[in-house]
């Protein structure tokens, strides 16, 4: 099997994802959790008893601690995290998805960071980047078959089963060479706010997500679910704005944002702060809201694990009734894909969910795309913004130097 190196954080160009800027260049990996989302244990849990071993402060985030950026050597600073979709299912007792085409990447990662010692010689170090060519893309479906499962999606809203329900497809191809400037160049497109990468022995996980899937922080928690996309043109602006397919698709998703929040909020404070605001992801437009509420006391990270995953935006409403339909319409698992990918600290908890997100096992790399489909989605315009949304992923991980195989 082909080695992709470990995490190390002084040979790569990014701090573990959402880590303190001041502290990267200090970090150490200090103990790593990893575990499939099928084995005996119910993901959740294990995370929170994990993290809380490590001195975080997770069973109770109304009661944060403080972080301290000067602390210190061998001070635990926190933690990179990553929930995979189908750790998130598990979670909540979903139906179980079809098995990852990269099963190489953990369902389940946490990697805590401790304090260490400034590097003498300045931070970061780059590794030298080496060859790398990528192969042509081969996909788990044909847009035929991408486009049928869109129609028995509407059919199941026809039958009152689902509200909305969320379609996701995969392509992979192999690659030769170091995969890792690669996924770096992917964390680096505009627009990622939850840009990064994470590593282990045999895989890796790329991120360009602009959305949030859940951030804690002074006893409040937020998420901006996105929903809606057209090209980033001012033709492209107005439509968005104008179109009444969208506008509703996106509602029924905030409408359900707010709902998993209520479960773990003060009653009377869940918010919409803002709704369907427009904001520009690589030449992407999309429609973002933010929702928020105040955490009830007593609020553990196991219980807002289990509120919010997987993301409404990439599930769909009813969240369960959604979840099996979403096993019985997608071709593969969703691997690394519409996941949570960030930092767990004493002071704050920022996941991103994993859209616009790559995974790289020892053969081959790893891209999913997709759409909410609603009973007015079109089945080739929903086909057509599941590419929009993967090309520049697929563009970007290619290089500007690459060479056709």
């Amino acid at each position: 099997m082909r080695q992709i190196y470990p995490y190390v954080v002084e040979a790569l160009p990014f701090a573990p994802p959402g880590a303190p800027a001041g502290c990267a260049p200090r970090l150490v990996e200090h103990d790593r959790l990893q575990c499939r989302a099928d084995g005996p244990d119910d993901p959740a849990t294990l995370l929170e008893e994990f993290l809380a071993g490590h001195g975080l402060p997770v069973r109770d985030l109304t009661r944060p601690g403080v972080h301290r950026p000067d602390g210190p050597a061998g001070t635990v600073c926190g933690a990179a995290v990553f929930v995979s979709a189908a750790a998130g299912a598990r979670m909540v007792g979903a139906a179980a998805s079809p098995a990852s085409p990269a099963p190489a990447v953990p369902d389940l990662v946490a990697v805590v960071y401790r304090h260490g010692t400034a590097p003498a010689d300045g931070w970061p170090r780059r590794r030298p980047a080496g060859d790398w060519e990528l192969g042509p893309w081969d996909e788990s479906w044909t847009p035929q078959r991408h486009a049928d499962a869109v129609r028995r999606a509407r059919d199941a809203i026809a039958a009152g089963d689902v509200y909305q329900v969320n379609v996701v497809g995969h392509g992979s191809a192999r690659y030769a060479g170091d995969p890792l400037p690669a996924l770096h160049r992917l964390a680096r497109l505009p627009g990622a706010r939850y840009g990064g990468v994470l590593t282990g022995a045999g895989w890796a996980i790329g991120c360009a997500s602009p959305e949030t899937l859940v951030e804690v922080t002074g006893g409040m928690i937020y998420t901006r679910p996105i929903k809606g996309t057209r090209p980033a043109t001012g033709p492209g602006r107005r439509e968005l704005l104008e179109s009444a397919k969208e506008r509703a698709e996106h509602v029924m998703i905030v409408d359900l944002e707010r709902n998993d929040l209520a479960r773990i909020a003060r009653t009377g404070t869940v918010r919409v702060d803002q709704l369907y605001a427009i904001r520009r992801w690589s030449d992407l437009w999309q429609a973002e809201s933010t929702v928020s509420a105040t955490l009830v006391d007593g609020c553990g990270l196991a219980d807002l694990l289990r509120a919010v995953c997987p993301g409404g935006s990439v599930t769909g409403a009813p969240k369960l009734a959604a979840l099996a339909q979403i096993a019985a319409l997608e071709p593969v698992g969703r691997g690394a894909s519409m996941g949570g990918l960030g930092w767990i600290g004493p002071d704050r908890i920022d996941l991103g969910l994993t859209i616009r997100t790559a995974a790289v096992d020892a053969d081959r790399v790893h891209v999913w795309a997709g759409g909410g489909i609603t009973w007015g989605s079109d089945p080739a315009a929903e086909v057509a913004e599941a590419a929009a949304k993967s090309g520049p992923v697929r563009a970007t991980l290619a290089g500007p130097h690459h060479r056709a195989r």
